[in-house]
């Protein structure tokens, strides 16, 4: 693995902006131009990690460990911002997971799942911070509403509800297509989009129904240099 320790540095030009998204008026934070060097991570993941299929049923992809210099970077250089944002004071984090990420999976073989928009957890102290590495046409990141619920986020209360409204769906509507959502359809409707940028972070909390834009026209490339390469980290919090 490439020794990151010490050249992790925040971007001097570094903007950060705080969005509210949906009719729950949800937080988004978003970072451009986050980190100095972000082509060592690139470089990380393309010659020192090896990418396995995701054994959890949500992401269509490949993931791979970040070295564990990244959550400590992601922490100096964003706890503030994490605190401020989410109410969630930095001092009480109690647990933290990261991997880089790629999307792998064509549309023929998605799970019914990974068609749909999904959440993380249903801890609203769960925060997913999502690092792009990669450039626009790869596609962003949206936010949706479950129609029939008018759900935005799926927090414990909430969950045995849409659990079985999304079983109601489906036995009247039907399945989901074969295809990555990107946009409205007949069971969501989205709130908000953000596009991919070179070293952009959004911070959200886990709970939120979210989707990767995956259109039509992507190309599923599995080389980190070339394609969909993200870092995806959960910070979980008391």
């Amino acid at each position: 693995m490439l020794d990151l320790d010490g050249k992790l540095r925040l971007h001097e030009q570094c903007k950060i902006s705080t969005v509210r998204v949906g009719a729950a008026r949800e937080v988004v934070v978003v970072v451009d131009n986050f980190l100095s060097s972000p082509e060592l991570l690139i470089e990380c993941a393309a010659a020192h990690s090896t990418f396995d299929a995701v054994s959890d049923a949500f992401y269509p992809g490949a993931r791979a460990p970040v070295p564990p210099i990244y959550c400590f970077a992601l922490r100096a250089f964003l706890g503030s911002i994490i605190a401020e944002a989410f109410s969630l004071p930095d001092s009480r984090i109690t647990g933290e997971l990261s991997h880089f990420s790629m999307v792998t999976t064509p549309p023929a073989e998605l799970q019914i799942v990974q068609r749909m928009p999904h959440f993380d957890n249903t801890n609203p102290k769960q925060l997913a911070v999502l690092h792009y590495l990669c450039e626009p046409t790869h596609g962003g990141t949206s936010f949706y509403r479950h129609r029939r619920t008018r759900f935005e986020f799926i927090d414990e209360a909430r969950s045995p509800v849409y659990r079985d409204a999304l079983a109601a769906d489906l036995a009247s509507i039907g399945m989901p297509p074969a295809k990555y959502i990107c946009g409205d359809d007949l069971l969501f409707e989205r709130t908000a989009s953000f596009n991919a940028a070179f070293n952009r972070v959004l911070l959200y909390r886990s709970i939120n129904l979210h989707s990767a834009d995956i259109s039509s026209a992507f190309g599923f490339d599995r080389d980190p240099r070339r394609g969909r390469l993200t870092a995806n980290t959960f910070f979980y919090y008391r």
